[in-house]
């Protein structure tokens, strides 16, 4: 798996959250911080986006938000909009629409000063219309979804991204993202046999080509070059040391080995890496086996002994040890707490309220009042 792939599996711990909002003017709906990642595209009409300490950004079709370390944020149908749609009490008794997975039932919401409720008609994962005679044409239609991740440990490239990254549509039309957002939008617009399989990959396809297209515009533009984890990528020699390491985490790993890697000397690569990626190569490759550990234990039913082999353990009490230093969990509580049938309470905001290993809530399903 390439490195950019396993963005992806670090930051997903579970099924994608998604859900698609009609919003109906006048409106303004705060989504809390979550631990871990966001994205937003709109698919018909325009908003607003409303951050702390920012001015306002107006929002138009195919414009894509990415938060990876799921930032607060509003949505507004103006800059100067007061007041707020109220989700959380259909959320706190309806649960099932904050913890929705793939099979499940995620409606679409209708959002509205006043009032926020889903469709008469609930749908599957992905299968939903556009428009309701009940309330007229919607101002604007959007699609959020969100990945739950642990905050302590994001993925370095993740950790170094800005807090909203903004890709206007004429931007997205150099790449193949805005071919990704229109099959979303599709999707999602339609109950078409198969939606509940394709929803969660074009998600994950959907943040690939978010971050290609970020990588492509910052090379370009020659901002920040040559610096941190996206520089490394771009860095011959160390992506091909990182690379190794992703494809084989298991094997005995020595710096000057993966300076051979790299075609640089022990030194040299030592030095060009940790400037790089801000840690040593033999942390990174810590780091890398318990992050692949820690999926492996989410997403298997491997015995523990079989994981701490898979990932260059050859004890098991030393790798419970080492993973239990970097999650304060041991390697069978991990997985009991990363139970997918563990659905995370909603508190009085109608937040939920995650534990470690559990999903964090649908970003775009869990409104409060500003």
């Amino acid at each position: 798996m390439d490195v950019l792939s396993d963005v992806i599996s670090t930051v997903r711990t579970g099924q994608p959250h998604s859900a698609r909002i009609e919003w109906h003017a006048p409106y303004a709906t705060r989504f809390p911080e979550i631990p871990g990642a966001k994205f937003l595209v709109v698919l018909q009409g325009s908003t607003w986006l409303l951050t702390h300490g920012e001015q306002p950004l107006q929002l138009g079709p195919g414009d894509v938000l990415f938060l990876p370390r799921g930032r607060e944020h509003s949505l507004g149908s103006s800059p100067q909009t007061e007041g707020a749609v109220d989700c959380a009490g259909v959320l706190r008794h309806q649960s099932d629409i904050a913890t929705a997975a793939a099979g499940e039932t995620v409606p679409t919401l209708v959002c509205s000063r006043g009032y926020a409720r889903p469709k008469e008609v609930p749908t599957t994962f992905g299968a939903t219309t556009i428009g309701d005679s009940g309330d007229g044409e919607p101002t604007c239609v959007t699609v959020g979804g969100s990945y739950h991740a642990s905050a302590s440990r994001p993925h370095p490239l993740l950790a170094e991204l800005p807090s909203v990254v903004h890709l206007p549509a004429k931007v997205g039309r150099r790449s193949e993202l805005p071919l990704a957002v229109g099959l979303l939008g599709r999707e999602l617009g339609t109950n078409r046999p198969g939606g509940d399989t394709l929803i969660p990959h074009l998600l994950d396809m959907l943040v690939v080509y978010i971050l290609r297209t970020y990588l492509e515009e910052i090379r370009e533009s020659g901002d920040n070059p040559g610096c941190g984890f996206a520089g490394a990528l771009r860095d011959p020699g160390v992506h091909a040391a990182i690379q190794a390491v992703h494809r084989d985490p298991a094997h005995t790993w020595s710096v000057a080995e993966l300076g051979e890697r790299a075609g640089l000397s022990r030194a040299a690569f030592s030095r060009r890496f940790t400037a790089l990626v801000k840690q040593s190569p033999l942390a990174y490759v810590t780091w890398w086996r318990l992050t692949t550990a820690a999926r492996l234990l989410r997403e298997e039913d491997a015995p523990i002994s079989s994981v701490a082999t898979r990932v260059g353990y050859s004890s098991q009490f030393a790798f419970a040890t080492a993973f239990k230093r970097e999650f304060g969990l041991s390697p069978g509580r991990y997985r009991e707490a990363s139970d997918p049938t563990e659905r995370p309470a909603l508190d009085e905001s109608g937040s939920a309220q995650s534990s470690p290993g559990q999903e964090a809530p649908v970003a775009g399903t869990t409104p409060s009042r500003r």
